[in-house]
């Protein structure tokens, strides 16, 4: 968890028993750092952005992911959520519940977010 998002815990992991986790995730914090290069060890993830908007390295490729967006983050995928507007929120659903996150090594430069005001 990182601090510059909010978290609210849908309740899903333990509906499930372990097998998807599901949380709102909000921006709390102006994005000076983004979450860094990482991967997920997971089976299934899905971003579905409700409200504003969020961009992201997927390995080489910057992704803008607006209101309304879903997309899948496939298994062990590298990449690095760097800007996103101040009324930003998402629903993420991961499978298992108990999914790690991994650092990696940075696969290329990553652009400025944009600032705040």
């Amino acid at each position: 968890m990182r601090d510059f998002f909010l978290y609210k815990d849908l309740g899903i992991a333990a509906a499930t028993q372990g097998q998807v986790i599901a949380h709102l995730v909000k921006a709390n914090l102006a994005p000076e750092q983004g979450t860094g290069w990482h991967r997920h060890e997971a089976d299934f993830q899905i971003v579905i952005m409700t409200k504003g908007w969020a961009k992201f390295m997927y390995e080489d490729q910057v992704t803008l992911v607006e209101a309304g967006d879903v997309v899948h983050q496939r298994p062990g995928i590298r990449h690095f959520l760097f800007d996103y507007s101040p009324d930003m929120e998402y629903l993420e659903i991961v499978s298992p519940a108990d999914f790690r996150s991994v650092d990696v090594e940075p696969v290329c430069e990553v652009p400025e977010p944009t600032p705040w005001k």
